[in-house]
């Protein structure tokens, strides 16, 4: 079985399995400059070069939704440097990178409690998004001030705000007010780093997400990691709870 897989184009192992939508926790940037005895900041540099090639191969390989784990809402309790580092990082990214991201056709969404972020980020965010709304390539969320269970508490303080009825209320309408509400459940989710946790990540939308867990850190993440990591999911058998 897994020879006749390795031999098959992934993009047709995409298109068969109906593997639509990847989620990634991106883990290791600071264990993997340790390792190499550079300060942190270069691993989360090196984090972004992976960012860019794992958008590239999901591109080839026909995902269509890529949604990455960038900075979560337990994240304000590092140092304060380093989370005034990522911050500019990512804003610095954002404005060097939407140009190209732009004609490569992909989607950008920012999903989390983004207002708590500075207004100048905000603004840039919301600019990346508007410019590229209409297209219709990969669609990439970037997920920041992100926590699953602050997501789904503002789901119900939203659904309560709205006057929603306890008798409406139900998987469906659930789904309708979280932040992923445009967009399929993934169907798997990668982490890097080797750590055997989800982190406050997607709770809800991970239900039946299969998991796949590589010891690799996230700067050495790449095509042939993504690739690997189809091939563990095409070999999985769904079930669905049943």
């Amino acid at each position: 079985m897994l020879s006749t897989l390795e031999n098959t184009d992934i993009k047709e192992i995409v298109k068969k399995t109906n593997l639509k939508h990847i989620a990634i926790i991106m883990d290791g940037n600071r264990r993997w400059a340790k390792e190499n005895m550079l300060p942190s900041a270069m691993g989360h540099k090196k984090g972004v070069d992976a960012l860019k090639k794992t958008l590239k191969a999901a591109h080839k390989f026909g995902v269509k939704y890529l949604t990455l784990y960038a900075f979560s809402t337990e994240n304000w309790n590092r140092k304060q440097e380093e989370v005034d580092f990522l911050m500019n990082l990512l804003a610095s990214t954002i404005k060097s990178q939407l140009d190209e991201l732009h004609q490569n056709n992909v989607k950008l969404k920012f999903i989390g409690y983004l207002k708590a972020l500075n207004p100048q980020l905000q603004e840039i965010l919301s600019d990346a998004e508007e410019k590229t709304k209409n297209n219709n390539g990969v669609n990439l969320q970037i997920a920041i001030n992100y926590g699953a269970r602050n997501e789904i508490t503002n789901a119900i303080k939203d659904m309560i705000n709205q006057g929603v009825q306890a008798q409406d209320v139900d998987e469906e309408l659930v789904s309708k007010f979280l932040y992923t509400s445009d967009i399929p459940d993934p169907d798997l989710l990668i982490r890097t780093g080797g750590e055997m946790r989800i982190s406050n990540y997607l709770l809800w939308q991970i239900a039946y997400s299969e998991f796949y867990v590589t010891k690799m850190y996230w700067p050495e993440f790449d095509e042939e990691a993504l690739r690997n990591s189809i091939l563990e999911f095409a070999k999985r058998q769904r079930r669905w709870g049943g």
